[in-house]
């Protein structure tokens, strides 16, 4: 497989790591781009870690593609891990928190995918790779908001994927819950072997990033392990 340059949102995360990891296994340029801080982990060291970035701003976000792709000589894949959770239930709840899950698992998406296309569809190969969810093909109690924002994530997905087609392909992984150490937190009963390990979806999302991949487009694909 050729050297190929893939940037990272929420990279500072659990999943985002995982994917960085296993893209540099592969032998490709990383960059990771996060609101947060990035670590300075030391198998990453030597790529590019972009942290302060708001994703929901267009100017940061287009400032942070274009160091990118002059660093790297381009952008070949782009991967859209940034987000986040939230548990409420509709009575009693805050609506706020639904603009908030919009701005940061959809509005992330948009804005990051407009700021990397210029370079996405000059690649040979490019590639868009969305984090949807599982629970917004069909939602539970105090998950209103969160798969309301993944069900948005779907349906760019399959807009995005018919509007580039024959340039970039666009698809989404929809995975259960993510084994992380937040979710083992939170739910101290459960069996974490039933859920999904970072480094296996990160292996579903580096072939949906791959040139391998090029016949998959408009894809909503379940990664859900035994939930």
């Amino acid at each position: 497989m050729n050297k190929r340059t893939i940037v990272i949102t929420g990279g500072a995360g659990i999943l985002g790591q995982a994917a960085a990891r296993r893209a540099l296994q592969e032998g490709h340029r990383v960059a990771l781009v996060d609101r947060a801080p990035i670590g300075d982990a030391t198998d990453l060291a030597g790529h590019l870690r972009l942290g302060g970035v708001d994703l929901t701003d267009p100017d940061a976000t287009g400032n942070a593609m274009s160091t990118i792709a002059e660093t790297n000589g381009g952008i070949d894949a782009l991967l859209n891990i940034a987000g986040g959770f939230a548990w409420e239930t509709v009575e009693g709840g805050d609506v706020e928190t639904w603009a908030r899950m919009f701005a940061i698992n959809l509005r992330t998406a948009v804005v990051a995918s407009q700021a990397a296309l210029p370079w996405l569809t000059e690649s040979a190969a490019g590639r868009i790779v969305n984090i949807g969810a599982a629970g917004a093909v069909r939602s539970d109690t105090g998950m209103g908001a969160y798969a309301a924002s993944k069900a948005g994530v779907a349906r760019l997905t399959e807009s995005l994927s018919r509007e580039l087609i024959g340039k970039v392909t666009v698809n989404a992984v929809l995975p259960s819950i993510i084994d992380t150490p937040a979710n083992r937190a939170d739910m101290p009963d459960a069996d974490p072997s039933d859920w999904v390990a970072p480094d296996d979806l990160a292996a579903v999302i580096l072939f949906l990033a791959s040139e391998q991949a090029r016949a998959v487009t408009g894809a909503l694909l379940p990664v859900t392990g035994r939930v």
